[in-house]
């Protein structure tokens, strides 16, 4: 019996440690930024100014690091960092070579949507606050969800497009639902960014790459459908699987799947970085190496040449890697 209990004390300890060192080797991630590619920064930037973000940095960067990392040859890129709240928005201007413009058909569930959602204290302030920028709509107006979608009820959002088109969203959070900070008392009309969503095909394929191969976590899910739901994507018939993801801090990653209609188009893939329909989302992870060795393999398509050491005066960061998800979204791994 003693002998036993000794053998089985080893083998406790042996998977202890295994399961230590494991969590040891994964990196950990948190989800710095999202960006954009957009075509006339000035523009972009009063924009976003007019919604309650701020300026934080301003760079004009080139050279064969930034042409490798995002995978256009001769890039000289103008790099802007907006903030609101806590949360941080890149744009990206291609002064060379500039890309193509987002299809005029673009759709909500065509698998290159991707937007912002940036979280508001009162819907009808904001949305008459968007009206009076004249932004282009996409919802027919302010949705409110009904109590039939129990894990969105009472959530309000409405869909709109900046100056080159990108889609965003303004979302009300009612006491219960979202972030508890979305609750505390502000005079603040726009308060952060919630998280990035993004069409997916397969929601079993995205969790693969974010949750087993990124280490981020599953925070909520919800079906969602009914007339409230067609006027907010403006998609009829739509019937959406929806996956919220989270790192250990930042914006989320929020999956929508559509499970009818299916007739929501690939991202062409011939589409670069400097296309203004391209989206990445920056996250930071402490070891891009051993990430990077991971996903190569897992066989998942790198942009990037192989992670690229950066100048960090200018980058902000030393290493970086540019990889897609299984629906071509693009998502820039760094290291301080």
């Amino acid at each position: 019996m003693r002998a036993q209990w000794h053998i089985k004390f080893a083998i406790a300890a042996l998977f202890a440690l295994l399961i230590a060192t494991g969590l040891a080797q994964s990196p950990q991630v948190v989800v710095e930024s999202v960006g954009m590619t957009v075509s006339d920064m000035d523009r972009s930037v009063t924009f976003y100014l007019a919604l309650a973000f701020q300026k934080v940095s301003d760079v004009e960067v080139l050279g064969e690091q930034y042409e490798h990392l995002e995978g256009v040859f001769g890039a000289r890129m103008r790099i802007v960092r907006m903030q609101l709240g806590n949360e941080y928005l890149d744009l990206t201007q291609y002064l060379a070579p500039p890309g193509r413009p987002i299809p005029a058909d673009s759709r909500s569930n065509d698998l290159w949507f991707q937007h912002a959602a940036i979280v508001v204290r009162d819907m009808d302030q904001a949305f008459e606050k968007l009206r009076a920028l004249k932004v282009q709509f996409v919802s027919t107006g302010p949705q409110t969800l009904p109590p039939s979608i129990k894990a969105a009820a009472g959530i309000k959002a409405f869909y709109f497009r900046d100056p080159d088109q990108h889609n965003l969203e303004i979302i009300y959070f009612p006491p219960g639902k979202g972030d508890p900070r979305w609750q505390e008392k502000t005079d603040n009309l726009f308060l952060g960014i919630d998280h990035t969503a993004i069409g997916i095909s397969s929601t079993d394929a995205s969790l693969k790459f974010y949750r087993e191969l990124l280490g981020l976590r599953k925070a909520g899910e919800s079906e969602n459908f009914g007339t409230e739901q067609e006027h907010l994507n403006q998609v009829f018939g739509a019937h959406l699987q929806i996956t919220g993801m989270r790192a250990a801090s930042g914006p989320g990653i929020e999956f929508l799947e559509y499970l009818t209609p299916r007739d929501g188009r690939a991202r062409p893939a011939d589409v670069h970085a400097n296309d203004i329909v391209h989206w990445q989302t920056m996250i930071k992870t402490d070891n891009v190496d051993l990430m990077a060795k991971k996903l190569r393999d897992a066989h998942v398509h790198f942009v990037s040449s192989g992670v690229v050491s950066m100048p960090k005066d200018k980058a902000g960061f030393s290493k970086g890697a540019l990889v897609s998800d299984p629906d071509g979204h693009d998502v820039l791994l760094i290291q301080r």
